[in-house]
């Protein structure tokens, strides 16, 4: 029972943090390669406040989420001077200066020992100790931002999002200032990645540099284009897919060494099959 539980933690987890990319890929058509440095940021923060500061869970997260949302102006503000294949390169840059910093600023971040000991959310004298109890926190945490996306893609705003994936050209034309919406969804999808993790971290109770790479990042593009672009069920359904394929190939009988290896074997082909015969994802509505 407390495997299903953990496995279904990590789907709630990376269900929010492939939501908040889907907005930037999905409904913008801005393939950011920079949104695990966003994840790491909320991690580390969370980290950092809570083990050398002594703050608990929920203001350091609010401050993560609020440092996440500037960092992500800060990017996009520099990777808006770009277009296409140079703006995938820039925020490929930008992971991996976060990366660097991650690893490289020891005073901060230990560097490569990670951080140990970080505090489980507590609200009074209640601890989310049992890992039941943060799959609750967890699942509140995911339907809030299912909500959220939900609702931004429904509005008006997320209309011209979609306009900005179509012709961005076409609603400049219009009066629109497309940098400013740009903006404001890489600042929101930036703070979301940050709640994720923060909740990562603080489930984990550890967090170190190898965790926020290339790869990763690699991981949470193939949720998005697997589940569908521009489908927030997709979204989800891509998470969780992916989640539970490394834990189905240790069940058919692959040694674990074996199993992690095939796992980014399966994310590559799974990627190359998609691009060529369902680029839109199962149940996506927008080919990339």
């Amino acid at each position: 029972m407390d495997y299903l539980i953990h496995i279904l933690i990590l789907c709630t987890i990376y269900g929010i943090l492939v939501l908040s990319l889907n907005l930037l890929i999905g409904y913008t058509g801005l393939l950011s390669l920079a949104h695990v440095g966003l994840y790491g940021i909320g991690a580390y923060t969370v980290a950092i406040f809570s083990v050398s500061l002594g703050v608990s869970f929920f203001p350091a997260l609010l401050i993560g989420m609020a440092l996440s949302a500037i960092v992500a102006l800060v990017i996009g503000l520099v990777v808006s001077r770009f277009r296409d294949d140079f703006y995938v390169l820039a925020t490929l840059g930008i992971t991996v200066i976060l990366g660097d910093l991650f690893l490289n600023l020891q005073s901060v971040t230990r560097g490569p020992l990670g951080i140990p000991g970080i505090n489980r959310p507590h609200i009074g004298s209640f601890v989310f100790s049992e890992n039941w109890q943060f799959l609750v926190l967890s699942l509140v945490c995911l339907a809030v931002v299912y909500a959220l996306c939900e609702w931004l893609t429904r509005s008006s705003f997320g209309r011209v999002l979609k306009g900005i994936r179509e012709d961005e050209q076409a609603l400049q034309v219009f009066g629109y200032k497309t940098r400013n919406y740009k903006l404001i969804i890489f600042m929101i999808a930036g703070a979301l990645a940050a709640l994720a993790g923060g909740l990562y971290a603080s489930y984990i109770t550890f967090i170190d540099p190898y965790t926020f790479t290339v790869a990763e990042m690699v991981l949470m593009v193939s949720m998005v284009i697997l589940g569908g672009l521009s489908n927030n069920r997709g979204a989800l359904l891509g998470a969780v897919i992916l989640i539970i394929l490394p834990e189905f190939l240790r069940f058919v009988g692959f040694p674990d060494s074996i199993a992690a290896q095939m796992h980014q074997v399966i994310y590559g082909l799974l990627l190359v099959v998609l691009m060529i015969y369902r680029p839109e994802g199962m149940i996506g509505e927008y080919k990339l």
